[in-house]
């Protein structure tokens, strides 16, 4: 394990602390590397971690059966995993699987339960990330259901660019049908389309984002929906 005096203060919802409590909050942190496919928590396991991304993100899947699996939300630099225990809940309530090779903070469960009595507005952010978090998968739930595949790609394209901090994003079509809930086809059909249009080149499994701007025009409404609610909740003033 990295000492955690080295690593910066790069998640944000804890960046924003006050000093007292982000120092506390470090102290009982360790630093530890996210491997691309590892399995963090499966449903219903119980949360003995909890993990802050730094560079790493996490996706988090229903899972109906081996072969029937969805991606309903992510979790990177702006999030957390292991978020049902500020709701005293000690029970994973999705698979989560590790999207983003990268460092993650991770503190035991017993340590955050304290941290949460002892800091208010850690308690409070957090909270407010529960909030984002709920109208978020409400808002995916619509997404599937209305919106066509092409939007809805390109919108999970910048969601993993925005915590993969990079254009060049390794996804094979296999990848992205099971993480979008659809037939390898219809991905096929979406990426061609997209690639037609100069927004995102692919070869051999390596997607490059060629043009932002007309990729969030391309996405659906969801996605800028999704950061200016993060944005509008995590700068509230404490209740």
């Amino acid at each position: 394990m990295t000492s955690i005096l080295h690593v910066p203060y790069a998640n944000q919802l804890l960046a924003e602390l006050p000093e007292v409590e982000r120092n506390a909050f470090m102290a009982d942190c360790e630093t530890v590397e996210l491997t691309f496919g590892d399995v963090l928590l499966q449903p219903t396991q119980a949360i003995t971690h909890v993990y802050f991304p730094i560079d790493s993100f996490i996706s988090l899947i229903v899972v109906i059966d081996s072969d029937s699996r969805l991606e309903v939300a992510m979790a990177g630099c702006e999030g957390m995993l292991g978020s049902s225990l500020v709701l005293g809940i000690a029970e994973a309530p999705l698979l989560a699987l590790v999207q983003g090779t990268g460092s993650a903070l991770r503190m035991s469960a017993a340590n955050f339960h304290r941290q949460l009595l002892d800091s208010p507005v850690l308690h409070q952010r957090l909270k407010h990330y529960l909030y984002v978090v709920m109208k978020q998968l409400a808002q995916s739930t619509a997404c599937i259901h209305f919106h066509q595949i092409e939007a809805r790609l390109a919108r999970w394209l910048l969601m993993t660019q925005d915590r993969a901090g990079t254009d060049q994003l390794k996804l094979t079509h296999e990848f992205l049908a099971m993480m979008l809930g659809v037939r390898r086809a219809g991905i096929t059909m979406a990426a061609i389309a997209l690639q037609t249009r100069g927004l995102i080149g692919y070869h051999r499994g390596e997607i490059n984002i060629l043009d932002r701007p007309g990729l969030i025009a391309a996405a659906c409404v969801c996605y800028n929906e999704d950061r200016a609610l993060y944005a509008k909740m995590m700068t509230l003033p404490p209740a």
